[in-house]
């Protein structure tokens, strides 16, 4: 079955919330569940992955015109543990660019960890500092950015 990306919604929050458990410690640290159940909140663009009627992955983007030197990126995102390496993290990250580059980005950062920068790497992102144990032990963190292309119709 393809799988459906559609915006989130409140209802969607404890679903979220059970994929960021899905991926302690490897890819969030316990701590940061606080922040991510804070920001689901008040998420702005942020979009889930439904697959046979299933929430299996999430993520967002942001936007700062007060920060020239980051002023758009990645947030939040993640694919259920035991669906990793299937696809839907890279559907989800070209939606996701495609939205920045709709609301006329010309760059995306992510701060992310060692474990997830060869994903992003490979999508064409660019390592800008790494940070050991900078989420906290033994989990770096790690700055990358991405040029968009301007896609003209």
């Amino acid at each position: 079955m393809t799988p459906l990306i559609r915006p989130f919604a409140p209802a969607d929050a404890a679903a979220c919330l059970a994929l960021f458990d899905s991926n302690m410690p490897e890819f969030f640290l316990p701590f940061e569940r606080i922040d991510f159940e804070a920001y689901l909140l008040d998420p702005g663009a942020y979009w889930v992955v439904e697959q046979q009627s299933q929430l299996v992955a999430c993520g967002g983007v942001w936007q700062d015109s007060s920060r020239p030197e980051r002023p758009a990126g990645l947030a939040w995102g993640m694919v259920r543990r035991d669906l990793h390496r299937t696809g839907l993290g890279s559907l989800l990250l070209r939606h996701r660019l495609d939205a920045l580059r709709d609301m006329g980005s010309a760059q995306c950062w992510i701060d992310t960890s060692q474990h997830s920068a060869p994903f992003f790497a490979r999508h064409g992102f660019q390592e800008i500092s790494r940070t050991p144990d900078g989420y906290g032990p033994g989990l770096d963190e790690v700055v990358m950015v991405k040029k968009l292309e301007v896609v003209s119709g």
